[in-house]
């Protein structure tokens, strides 16, 4: 079961990048593992880290300042393509639970709504006034609002399925479980149905 998310308040991390593939978030070198445990570690592990393994100190998470945050910022187009679950794994291993843009991929944004992180897309204006600096924001799921420094809050779109399991902190699997009796009353009901015809 994930972490539920509903509303919360973070400082951003700024990756002022577009089109940033899921190579890039997660290289499929690391793809092996089917745990999400260590992912956090290797997040932007070629632009995170030297040859040599040693951290690269002007890298953004790398610093002070992105520690506990739960918000990046980035750019347009961000998590396009190859499809990997591993991208959002690695994301939320780190401590992130929402990415806020001005479009993601498709697959990407599937994937991670999927897995307990939350895409947040706001118009070129917001995004603008967002990665001008790092700063503190609010985001309610239940109410679909991003709540900038100044007080400025805009809507950001969601389905109504996925914002539910967010809020739930579960997965579509966990939706099928919460109906196990009703599906196990409704395969009983079918087997007694089934029994009748054969013996009419």
């Amino acid at each position: 079961m994930a972490e539920k998310i509903t509303a919360f308040e973070s400082r951003t991390v700024l990756l002022p990048v577009d089109n940033v593939d899921t190579d890039q978030i997660i290289p499929a070198r690391f793809l092996k593992t089917i745990s999400k445990e260590g992912l956090g570690d290797q997040l932007f592990y070629d632009w995170r880290y030297e040859a040599d393994g040693t951290p690269k100190p002007d890298f953004v998470l790398n610093t002070e300042a992105a520690k506990g945050c739960a918000v990046l910022v980035a750019g347009d187009n961000f998590g396009c393509g190859s499809s990997r679950e591993h991208a959002p794994w690695a994301l939320t291993q780190f401590g992130f639970k929402a990415v806020i843009s001005t479009s993601f991929a498709d697959i990407f944004r599937n994937n991670s709504l999927k897995n307990g992180l939350l895409p947040v897309v706001v118009p070129k204006e917001v995004h603008e006034k967002l990665l001008a600096t790092p700063s503190t924001v609010k985001v309610d799921l239940e109410k679909q609002t991003l709540t900038l420094e100044d007080g400025t809050a805009v809507e950001f779109p969601i389905d109504a399925f996925s914002r539910m399991c967010l809020l739930e902190g579960i997965d579509e699997l966990g939706f099928i479980l919460k109906h196990e009796d009703r599906i196990a009353a409704y395969e009983a009901q079918r087997e007694i149905t089934l029994d009748t015809r054969a013996l009419a």
